[in-house]
Parts: structure tokens; C-alpha cells; sequence
């Protein structure tokens, strides 16, 4: 080995340990996503979008949280996480008024938290990530009016006191409210499982005459699919179908769109969601804002947006091929 040589080697065991000591991101850097009902095609698909984030910037990240509609134990494991200390938490709030104070709290605590699908706007968190739930719902809105010629009995499947839902339920209320003829018979509650929306599903395809039931609306992911599936049965049993509009872009109910049986869904992106989120919190950690707690959103030079608008749209028999062939392109 030459002389040369000799001093380069050593020149580069001085300089390694240096670049490493500057280099941004630790494996230790552990970020969380709370949510519930996981085990779900939407939030699998968020789940991927967070971990991308992850694997771009060589940090941890994990998706906690009940593999049901659980509430409480989505607080539970909130506070779990925050006993850890994260570097930042990504979490949709089920119900806000459960989870604000435990938001408020890891901010206390320096933890940052951003919100993301489901917000807590009388929370301290920093922002939200999503839909705009309030579009998503008159977006639906218009598609129902359109298609029963602003005349027929409408029901809805949904969960009471979850944000997204009550703002998307909103939406849709403000575009029916202009048509006299569209009556909403009831909004029912599902209680987050989708079986409990099938039988449902039934019973409302059971009334005849003025109690017919001519449109279904699905507020929440799940409930499409199953509905659907009750909706196949029914027509193939001699019954001419319903309206049925979905929520987001999992691929049984992409496929029913595909087959006539459900009309639209109104499609999200929680995948970047996630992603965004993940960098999002990684910039904060590395980048503090002083204090945590400040009013951020009256703040007129506050470092933070109010919301970060994911984007919307339909879904419907015109367009879903194209989306189908997305989701095979990217795989599981």
C-alpha cells in the first residue's frame, strides 16, 4: 500500500464519522399514525403511504390502533404513543371530543401532532391533512340529485360524532335542501361495522310504494362493498337495484362500480395523506417551532397551514377502469 493511499484511508476515517454526525435522519426517529378500524383497504393503503415516507428518510414509522370502531381505544393507544415520546404523531380523531384533550396534552409535551382524514379543530394540533369533507359531501350530493331527477327517498350509513362523516353528512344535506322532491327518510347509525349496515341494507330494500327507498349513501368507507353486495342479491332475485353511492377507492367497490351495482364513490387519497403527513412532522422535529403551543391558527405568521387539501372526485362506470388499472400497477 502506498503512502498515498495510506493517507486517504485515514483521511476518510476522520471524515466519515463527521458526515454521519451531520446526516438528518436516525433509524431512533419513530413517528406514529393513530386511527382505527386498521385492518381496513383504506387505511392499509395510508399505512403504505406513511411507511414510503418513512423509507425516504431512513426513519421509523408504525400504524396503531383497534382493528374496530373503537373510540376509547383509539385514546388508549393514543396515550401509549405519547408515553414513548415520538418524534410526531399523524392521527384521525374518531371522535373529537375524546381525543382533543390527549392532543393537547402531547403538544404540551413537545410532541407534535398533525391531524389527518378526521380533524379536531378545537384541538391544539398543528393542522390538518384531508379531504375537504364539506366538498366530498356536496359532490355526492349533486351525483344523487342528478341521477333521481330531483325526486325519491334517500337514507344514509354513517357513525354520529366522527368529524369527517358529520361534515361530509353537511354536504350532502346542503345540496339536497334544493331539491323539494328528495326526502331523507333517515341517517343511520352503523356503529362501524359493516354487517350491521348489510341487515340494514335488507330492510330498506323490503319497503314498497311512497316508503320505497330509491337511494343509498355510504359515508363511510366499509359500508359500500357490503351494501353492495345486498343490492347484487336483491337484483338477482327480480328487484330493479338502487342508488347506491360509495366512499373511497377499495377494490371490491371498485369492481361493483365496474359491474353496474353501485352507481359512484367518491374517491380520497389517503396515501398521501400519510406520506405528506410522515414529512410533514419529520420537518417539524428537525425544524422546532417555538413555542409548540402557540395559537397557530389566528396566527397570520404562523410557519403552519390551517389545512392541506388532499383532493376529491367521483368515481363512477366512466372512469373506474382506469383506476383499477392503477391499483394493479402498484400492487398489494
Amino acid at each position: 500500500m502506498s503512502v498515498w493511499t495510506k493517507v486517504i484511508l485515514v483521511g476518510l476515517m476522520g471524515v466519515l464519522p463527521l458526515l454521519e454526525g451531520c446526516t438528518r435522519h436516525r433509524k431512533s426517529e419513530h413517528y406514529y399514525l393513530v386511527t382505527v378500524n386498521v385492518d381496513l383497504p383504506y387505511w392499509k393503503t395510508a399505512g403504505e403511504g406513511f411507511q414510503k415516507a418513512a423509507a425516504e428518510y431512513g426513519v421509523s414509522a408504525e400504524m396503531r390502533g383497534p382493528t374496530s370502531f373503537d373510540p376509547q381505544a383509539e385514546v388508549e393507544e393514543f396515550r401509549t404513543v405519547v408515553a414513548r415520546k415520538p418524534a410526531g404523531i399523524l392521527v384521525s380523531v374518531t371522535n373529537s371530543k375524546l381525543l382533543a384533550p390527549e392532543i393537547d396534552a402531547a403538544i404540551a409535551a413537545g410532541i407534535p401532532v398533525i391531524t389527518m382524514d378526521s380533524d379536531a379543530p378545537e384541538s391544539k394540533r398543528l393542522y390538518f391533512i384531508g379531504t375537504n369533507n364539506l366538498q366530498a359531501g356536496r359532490l355526492g350530493g349533486l351525483r344523487v340529485a342528478a341521477v333521481l331527477n330531483g325526486k325519491g327517498n334517500v337514507v344514509f350509513f354513517t357513525m354520529p360524532e366522527q368529524p369527517n362523516l358529520e361534515e361530509r353528512l353537511k354536504g350532502y344535506r346542503d345540496v339536497l335542501s334544493a331539491y323539494p322532491g328528495i326526502n331523507v327518510v333517515e341517517v343511520f347509525d352503523m356503529k362501524g361495522d359493516s354487517g350491521v349496515a348489510m341487515d340494514k341494507a335488507r330492510e330498506y330494500l323490503a319497503r314498497a310504494g311512497k316508503d320505497r327507498i330509491d337511494a343509498m349513501i355510504c359515508l363511510q368507507s366499509s359500508a359500500g362493498k357490503d351494501v353492495g353486495e345486498i343490492i347484487r342479491r336483491a337484483k338477482g332475485l327480480g328487484d330493479p337495484g338502487r342508488l347506491l353511492v360509495a366512499m373511497d377507492t377499495d377494490v371490491a367497490t371498485l369492481q361493483l362500480i365496474k359491474d353496474g351495482i353501485i352507481d359512484s364513490t367518491i374517491s380520497q387519497k389517503p396515501y398521501t395523506m400519510a406520506m405528506v403527513g410522515l414529512k410533514a412532522l419529520d420537518n417539524i422535529h428537525h425544524y422546532p417551532v417555538n413555542p409548540l403551543t402557540a395559537e397557530h391558527g389566528l396566527d397570520p405568521f404562523s410557519p403552519f397551514p390551517a389545512f392541506v387539501d388532499t383532493g376529491v372526485s367521483l368515481v363512477d362506470k366512466s372512469n373506474v377502469a382506469m383506476i383499477l388499472e392503477r391499483k394493479e400497477a402498484v400492487g398489494p
